[in-house]
C-alpha cells in the first residue's frame, strides 16, 4: 500500500473552522484526521502541502518510520502549525492501518481497559452574561447528563485584576456552584491570562468553590511562573494544551508545574506521542486530561486514547455546537446518565465524513476573541446538542425540574 495524495477540507464551525486531513492510498483505503488550529487554518493548509511532497509514495502502515523520518528531514520542528499538520498525518495513518485490519484504532494501541470515560462540558455557557444566566445554563447542562462543567469567567482580562474585579468575575462561579450543588465538578479556565501574583490571588478565591482544577493560570511558556503559582495555589493547576511534543512536557512534569496534564491530540504529535506523554505523566502520578474543545475527529481520536491509557481522567467535549455538526460526519456519541461518554467501537477512528455536507459550510474567517470580547464564546444560532438532549435555555426544559435531576 502506498500514499497517493493528501487533501484538506475546511468547514465553518462558527467559533472557528475545522480542518480535516484526508490521506488517500493506491488500495482505495482512506484515512481521515483533524488538523484544526484556531486562527491559523491557512497556515495548516500550507504545512500539509509540504508534508504531501514528503510522504507520497510511502507505505502508510509504517507509521513510526514515516513520522520520524519526515520530521527529521523537515529541519524546522515543533510549534503549533507544524505540530498540527504532523499530528493529523499520524492519526490518519493509524486510521488507514486500523481500517485495513478491520479493527478500532485502540485495538492497535494495546486494547481497551475501559469502555467509557468521564466527560466534562465546555461551551454550555455560550451567550450567558449574568450570574443567573450561568446558573440556568449550568442546571440545564447537568439535566442533560453532564456531571462536569468548564468555563472561563474572567472576561477579557490581561495579566492583572483588582480584588474588586476578581470578586465580580467569580459571581457566576458562585451562582453555578449554588445551582448545581457539590456533586457536580467545576473546572475553571484561565486561558493563560494572569501574572503570578494575580493568578495566586485568583486561585485562593477559587478554593471556596472546590474546582477540580484551575487551567492555564499564566501564559503557557512560563513554566517557572506556573511552578510558583502551583506552590501557592490551594487548588490543582492544569496546563498543556499549548505545549507541543514530549519536549514541551518533560520539564513541566519533572519540576512539578502541574497537577493535571492537558496535551491536545491534534497539536502535540498524535496518538503515539500522547501515549508517551501519558506515560511521562504517570511516572509523576499526574492524571491525564487532554484538551479537546474541537470537532468529531479530534474527539474520536481522544476517545481512542481514553480507551487505552490507565491515567486518562477526563474527556473535554463541547456540550452544544453548530447545528450542522451532526451533518458533516456520522459521529453519534453516547452520554450515559453518570456523565460518561462511551468509547465507540467503529473501525479505525470510527468516523466517516460527509463531504457534500462539509461543502455547504465553507471557510469563514474567525479571529480569536479571547482578549477582545467580554464573553469569548457566543452561542451559535440554532445551536444543538449532539447528544440529542435539551439545550441550556431550551424552553422544553424547566430549570426547577432540572434541579431535581
Amino acid at each position: 500500500m502506498r500514499i497517493t495524495k493528501l487533501d484538506t477540507v475546511t468547514v465553518d464551525f462558527y467559533r472557528t473552522n475545522l480542518i480535516f486531513l484526508v490521506v488517500r492510498t493506491d488500495e482505495g483505503i482512506t484515512g481521515v484526521a483533524e488538523a484544526t488550529l484556531e486562527g491559523q487554518e491557512l497556515a495548516v493548509h500550507g504545512a500539509v502541502r509540504l508534508l504531501e511532497q514528503a510522504v507520497v509514495g510511502k507505505d502508510p502502515t509504517r507509521i513510526s518510520q514515516l513520522i520520524y523520518e519526515t520530521a527529521r528531514n523537515g529541519y524546522w520542528r515543533g510549534g503549533p502549525v507544524t505540530g498540527t499538520a504532523f499530528s493529523a498525518l499520524e492519526m490518519a495513518l493509524w486510521d488507514i492501518s486500523a481500517r485495513a485490519l478491520g479493527v478500532p484504532v485502540h485495538r492497535m494501541l494495546g486494547g481497551a481497559i475501559r469502555d467509557r470515560v468521564r466527560a466534562y462540558a465546555n461551551g454550555w455557557f455560550s451567550g450567558a452574561s449574568k450570574p443567573e444566566h450561568f446558573a440556568e445554563a449550568a442546571v440545564a447542562t447537568v439535566a442533560s447528563g453532564f456531571r462536569g462543567l468548564k468555563w472561563d469567567p474572567f472576561e477579557a482580562s490581561d495579566l492583572h485584576l483588582t480584588d474588586r474585579d476578581i470578586d465580580r468575575m467569580l459571581e457566576p462561579v458562585a451562582a453555578v456552584r449554588d445551582a448545581v450543588g457539590s456533586d457536580v465538578e467545576l473546572f475553571i479556565e484561565g486561558h493563560g491570562r494572569f501574572d503570578v501574583p494575580t493568578a495566586i490571588r485568583v486561585a485562593r478565591r477559587l478554593e471556596q468553590f472546590n474546582p477540580v482544577f484551575f487551567e492555564e493560570p499564566c501564559p503557557p511558556e512560563g513554566v517557572d511562573a506556573m511552578i510558583e503559582i502551583r506552590r501557592h495555589s490551594p487548588v490543582a493547576i492544569a496546563a498543556g494544551e499549548r505545549w507541543y511534543g514530549r519536549q514541551g512536557f518533560v520539564s513541566a512534569l519533572e519540576r512539578g508545574a502541574v497537577d493535571f496534564v492537558q496535551p491536545d491530540v491534534t497539536h502535540a504529535g498524535g496518538l503515539l506521542e500522547l501515549s508517551f506523554i501519558s506515560t511521562l505523566a504517570a511516572h509523576h502520578y499526574v492524571p491525564f486530561a487532554p484538551h479537546n474543545p474541537s470537532g468529531p475527529l479530534s474527539t474520536a481520536a481522544t476517545l481512542q486514547l481514553g480507551a487505552t491509557l490507565p491515567n486518562f481522567r477526563y474527556l473535554e467535549i463541547m456540550a452544544i455546537d453548530v447545528p450542522w455538526r451532526s451533518d458533516i460526519s456520522d459521529e453519534r456519541l453516547q452520554l450515559t446518565a453518570d456523565g460518561d461518554v462511551m468509547i465507540p467501537e467503529g473501525v479505525g477512528l470510527g468516523i466517516e465524513l460527509d463531504f457534500d455536507a462539509i461543502a455547504d459550510h465553507p471557510y469563514t474567517p474567525h479571529p480569536m476573541r479571547i482578549f477582545q470580547d467580554a464573553v469569548a464564546d457566543i452561542r451559535p444560532p440554532d445551536a444543538r446538542s449532539y447528544f440529542n438532549r435539551p439545550l441550556p435555555g431550551d424552553d422544553r426544559l424547566d430549570p426547577a425540574d432540572a434541579l431535581a435531576v
